[in-house]
This record gives structure tokens, sequence and C-alpha cells, in this order.
């Protein structure tokens, strides 16, 4: 069985966890409504985005590009990158490996208690921003700049 996690505004589907292969690497379905866009930072893995359904502006390093249903980008480990939800809704996986990534997905999340997205909270509280920080610095994230608008 899928487990299933709320992650901010987002539902993750752990497809595939780290502990399974010897490598680490990690499939996650992530699902999110227009808009959202996490804070562009930096982290010691790659990362492939693979859209199924939906569009998604991903912006990696200086460079921009519209991802749509069926395409794949990869964002190298140790270049700044970020995404934001273009349509009424997203639905991607991300790829990664070594697990450090799922990791910190995990520590900030709570049991999704069905597949539906999480009611949706706006920006985090000074307080959750702290908190979220905390964790991307536990898990070698580090944070270069604003979501992308």
């Amino acid at each position: 069985m899928t487990e299933q996690l709320w992650f901010l505004n987002t539902l993750v589907s752990v497809r595939v966890p780290h502990e399974l292969g010897t490598d680490g690497v990690s499939v996650l379905e992530s699902r999110a409504p227009r808009g959202d866009s996490p804070p562009m930072h930096v982290h010691g893995e790659d990362e492939i985005f693979h859209v199924l359904d939906g569009t998604m502006l991903v912006r990696i390093g200086d460079e921009e590009h519209i991802v749509k249903a069926g395409e794949t980008l990869l964002a190298p480990r140790g270049v700044a990158h970020s995404y934001r939800v273009d349509s009424d809704e997203a639905r991607w996986l991300v790829v990664t490996s070594h697990g450090d990534f799922e990791r910190f997905v995990r520590s900030f999340s709570r049991p999704a208690p069905n597949a539906e997205l999480p009611k949706a909270s706006g920006p985090p509280s000074p307080d959750e921003a702290e908190a979220l920080s905390a964790a991307c610095r536990r898990h070698g994230i580090e944070l270069v700049g604003p979501p992308l608008t």
C-alpha cells in the first residue's frame, strides 16, 4: 500500500521508498494546487521531475522551463531550483537518490487521512517557516531565494 502524506499544501504519495534499494533511490508522487511553489533551494541530490498531469514552471539556476504532462526535467545536485504549479492542479513524480529528500519530506509531513489535497493553508506562519528552515538545515537543503511568483 502506498503511504500518503500531507506536506504543506501538497499531497505526497511514497511510490518507492528509499529503503527498498541499495542506492537509496526514492520516487515520490506529488499533487498540488495552482500557485504552489517552494522557496528556491539547493540540495546534494539530483532531482528528476516527471509531470503526470498539469503544467509547471520549473526554474533551474537562471533558466525557466514550462513542463507539461509527459515531460521530464533534471535539476542537477548543487543547482538552485524551484517550481510553480501553473494549472489548476498538477501531479508529478520526483525521483532522487540517497534518500535525503524523502527523509526531509517525511520529517515535515503528517499522515494524509485520504487521497485529497490538504486544506489550503497559504504561506507558512513565522513559526512554521522557522520549523521548515530547521528541517531543511537538518537534511542538507539550503534555502537560497523566495518561491516563484
